[in-house]
Parts: C-alpha cells; structure tokens; sequence
C-alpha cells in the first residue's frame, strides 16, 4: 500500500490532536483494547468506527489510541473513554452503534453511557 499526501496529512492532524492531549489540551482519549480476544471479537470494527466518529465531526481534540488486553475476554470489543477532568469510564461489549452513542453522549457531550459501561475509574494501584 503507498501512502498519498493526502494520507499523510491525516496522519500529521492525528498525531497534532494526540500531542495536545499530553499537553492537557485535548479534550477526550478514546482507548480501544485490541488484545486477540478483542480482535476476535470485533474490536478492530469499533477502532474504525470511533476514528470514522472522530473524522466526521471534525474534532481535533479527541485522540482514538490502542491497547492490548484489558483481561475481560467475555465482554470484549471494549473501549476506555477518558475526559479530561473525568474519571475512565470502560465500556464493553461494543458495536459500531453503540460507540456512535458513547461518542455522542460520552465523549461530545460529556455523560457516560451508563448502559454499555462496566466501571469507572482507574484500575491502577496507588
């Protein structure tokens, strides 16, 4: 596959949008658990979806980021929406549907889909 310039440039505003959210400027990280379990499960679907999501509604201060295994194979595809001045909210068992809900409620509008969501907070010790 050969990149255009045009693929470049997307790659550029990407990565501008994932600079500002070091920086606190960023509104909203959007993190997608591409463990084998989420792959087999749809995960790379909702991946598409949320940058899809992002792209359309032209926000340069949502990040769409990856991560491995999140170690809820039964509930996967799942995702992590991060606000900034929020608490994580983990949502699981996803379709391309309901992250177009948790993009509009959760990460436009700022309240958490309780309905897909499984917990909030960080699951980080100390």
């Amino acid at each position: 596959m050969k990149l255009k310039p045009e693929d470049l440039n997307k790659i550029r505003e990407r990565m501008k949008s994932v600079s500002r959210l070091r920086e606190a400027e960023g509104k909203a990280k959007i993190n997608v658990h591409l463990g084998t379990c989420g792959i087999a499960s749809g995960a790379r679907e909702i991946l598409h979806a949320f940058l899809d999501l992002v792209e359309r509604s032209g926000s340069d201060d949502v990040v769409v980021t990856t991560s491995g295994c999140a170690g809820l194979c039964k509930r996967e595809p799942m995702a992590t929406v991060e606000i900034a001045g929020q608490a994580p909210v983990k949502y699981v068992d996803l379709t391309p549907a309901k992250a177009e809900k948790i993009f509009e409620e959760h990460v436009k509008g700022g309240k958490a889909v309780k309905d897909y969501a499984l917990a909030v907070g960080s699951e980080r010790l100390g």
